[in-house]
């Protein structure tokens, strides 16, 4: 088997509208996705990210806090899967 990286990219803007029900019925159906994937073996690891951050950047290595990017390009976080090949692992990940 090998591996694969899903990044999930986006802010929270989508989430702040959500009424408390909404969001739980949303973290359930994350959780009942990533537990039938550890039942199976699939999955590896994974990790939410941090919204706080630094930017190093340039041959000088200029220092700034950051991240300064736009929501739909932040990372949120990661998995790690172990799947046949990337067709398969396509598959998995539109579950």
């Amino acid at each position: 088997m090998k591996e694969f990286l899903y990044i999930f990219r986006g802010g929270d803007a989508a989430r702040t509208d959500q009424t408390p029900e909404e969001m739980q019925a949303h973290m359930q159906k994350w959780s009942a996705w990533m537990s039938q994937m550890t039942e199976r073996g699939k999955l590896v690891r994974g990790e939410p990210l941090l919204k706080e951050g630094k930017v190093l950047s340039g041959s000088s290595k200029v220092l700034t806090d950051g991240p300064f990017v736009e929501g739909k390009e932040v990372v949120g976080g990661y998995l790690l899967v172990k799947e046949n090949d990337l067709n398969s692992a396509t598959e998995m990940a539109k579950d």
